[in-house]
């Protein structure tokens, strides 16, 4: 294999003469082979955005020469687009900040403007990755702020993934709205509800929660690039921040805002944070949702069967014919990754000390490995289960019919403590609740098909007469 020779701070060192990465992504891939997993590709576009963005605002504040910062800005629009990728190689779990995952992306977009300008990669005469690409930042401020980008960037997919599983299930409420059946309280039999009723309520509580993303992710738009290394803006020109934010914005067609503080826009990984636990809060209520549709299709014969799922590939190796809820099964084991990765993430956001917080690489590749996961499972659950949902009609209402808290709907008449007598003789006797209430002289045939209808049970309501 042809080499070539460089050289930094600890030494020189021998890198492939095809590479685009130089001798610190060369230290960094011996230092850390710890997982296999690289940057995901919104935080590679997002950390390139800013250094295109850099050498643009750098040239135009007379600091970097035009023709280096136009090569820059050609090697980085190369990358935008999905050229290169493969030379960023260093694995998520790294030295604390994310150096090397910066000084990758530097390496990179240098050579690969030193090829542009006609030179050999290598030749940091022409172009350096630490002098030029990274002008005016420093890891500690270029980490962060790319963090909030790809954020931002993965939400402009699953927001709309999010929304469309919202409308499935308010849709299925639509549908399932005529369906009386039983409802359940502690798993025990309850008053009467309508499957649709249950549907549309699992809709509304998909929308709070897309709101609640919308919310903490606005936090991501405010960023700190132009705090360098502590947060004071050394080496950087005084009207490079504001330069920084306007270009980064006008480039991706997307809206930010310079920090209120640089000090703790680098300290704090508070949007983090809220992020994360927006999306914690989403598995755990998805969770709950996925393990409903589990119940609720359970059986076919001796389970609770009030759905019938779409069967989406066989159940059993063993046991022909059986059918599982193998999407619902599959969105409830993301949920559970997604919930432990907030955990690492909270317990990173909480490690930073005094002008850095340094364990932002997890924290890049958790949230945003949460964000993709969740998307993907909300698409699947939505296209592969909720969309091909059924109900047994005749099991619903068999269960309303039969269910011992039908008889709530005589306390106004009777008070609560007789309506606990008949409900007791109704589970031994084996007569139904209407049998009872119409032997002892409660309500005559009339009055008990108005009390007993099934479907004004569902609906606020007082039913005396």
């Amino acid at each position: 294999m042809k080499m070539r020779t460089e050289r930094d701070s600890l030494g020189e060192r021998k890198i492939p003469a095809d590479a685009y990465y130089g001798v610190q992504t060369d230290r960094a891939l011996e230092n850390f082979p710890i997982s296999g997993l690289k940057a995901a590709a919104s935080y590679v576009e997002a950390t390139v955005q800013i250094k295109r963005a850099a050498a643009i605002v750098n040239r135009d504040l007379d600091l970097l020469d035009k023709v280096v910062a136009d090569a820059i800005v050609k090697a980085a629009d190369e990358v935008i687009r999905g050229k290169l990728r493969e030379w960023f190689r260093v694995d998520v779990f790294q030295a604390g900040a994310g150096t090397s995952h910066n000084m990758n992306a530097n390496e990179v977009l240098a050579n690969r403007a030193i090829e542009i300008l006609g030179g050999e990669k290598g030749d940091y005469t022409r172009v350096h990755p630490n002098d030029h690409v990274n002008m005016s930042q420093s890891t500690n401020d270029v980490c962060p702020t790319a963090i909030r980008i790809a954020v931002l960037l993965e939400l402009e997919s699953f927001l709309p993934a999010l929304e469309n599983l919202e409308k499935q299930f308010l849709a299925k409420g639509k549908e399932f709205d005529s369906v009386v059946k039983s409802g359940r309280t502690h798993l025990m039999d309850a008053v009467p509800v309508r499957l649709g009723q249950e549907f549309s309520a699992y809709g509304v509580n998909l929308r709070k929660h897309r709101e609640a993303v919308v919310k903490a992710a606005d936090s991501c738009s405010e960023l700190g690039i132009g705090g360098t290394a502590a947060g004071t803006g050394l080496n950087s020109h005084p009207r490079y921040r504001q330069a920084m934010v306007e270009e980064i914005g006008r480039n991706m067609g997307m809206s930010f805002r310079t920090a209120d503080d640089y000090f703790e826009a680098m300290q704090s990984l508070r949007p983090m944070v809220e992020v994360s636990q927006a999306m914690r809060n989403l598995a755990q209520d998805l969770v709950r949702i996925a393990n409903d549709i589990r119940l609720l299709g359970s059986g076919p014969k001796t389970g609770l069967a009030e759905l019938q799922l779409p069967a989406v590939q066989p159940g059993s190796s063993i046991m022909p014919g059986k059918v599982n809820p193998s999407i619902a099964e599959m969105v409830n084991m993301v949920c559970f990754q997604v919930i432990g990765c907030d955990t690492t993430i909270l317990m990173a956001a909480q490690a930073g000390q005094l002008e850095l917080n340094v364990m932002m690489p997890v924290v890049a590749h958790d949230l945003i490995h949460e964000i993709a996961i969740l998307k993907q499972a909300m698409r699947v659950f939505d296209e592969r289960c909720i969309k091909g949902l059924r109900a047994d009609v005749q099991r619903c209402q068999e269960y309303a019919e039969n269910s011992v808290s039908i008889v709530t709907v005589l306390n106004p008449r009777i008070g609560y403590q007789a309506g606990a007598e008949i409900a007791k003789e109704y589970l031994s006797s084996g007569k139904s609740i209407r049998e009872l209430v119409r032997s002892k002289g409660l309500l005559d045939d009339r009055e008990l098909e108005s009390v007993f209808d099934l479907r004004k049970m569902t609906e606020p309501g007082i039913h005396k007469k």
